[in-house]
């Protein structure tokens, strides 16, 4: 059964689906199930992954790693996620782009996820 919030990707093409509404099927693509990916939230290695979160006057900057992730043509930050009190915002990212986004919301109970293209879905925390 698919959890609501929760990211799956298809090990064949590539997409990736966040599901909205939970149901008692399983999600397939290209023929196969789809792999539910899990959040990770501590780096190992050389890339820094973890979001940080910063508020500001406006908002909430949300940072990828404590030192700057590469945002090259095969290795980037996809998107980045804020969710504060159950909503959620996602900005999306582009190679050669800064590994942050700002958003309008703030508050005390602020998560943020990040997906990067090769080392897959991370989130704010422990």
């Amino acid at each position: 059964m698919a959890e609501q919030k929760r990211i799956y990707r298809c090990n064949i093409c590539g997409n990736i689906v966040e599901v909205l509404h939970a149901g008692a099927g399983e999600l397939v693509c290209c023929g196969q199930p789809m792999e539910l990916l899990q959040e990770k939230a501590s780096d190992v290695g050389l890339e820094k992954h973890v979001p940080v979160l910063e508020a500001t006057d406006s908002g909430t900057k949300v940072k990828v790693g404590e030192v700057p992730h590469p945002m090259e043509a095969e290795h980037y930050i996809e998107w980045v996620e804020l969710t504060v009190d159950g909503e959620s915002c996602r900005h999306f990212l582009k190679p050669g782009e800064k590994p942050e986004a700002v958003f309008e919301a703030k508050g005390q109970n602020a998560t943020a996820r990040e997906y990067c293209t090769v080392h897959g879905l991370w989130k704010s925390g422990g």
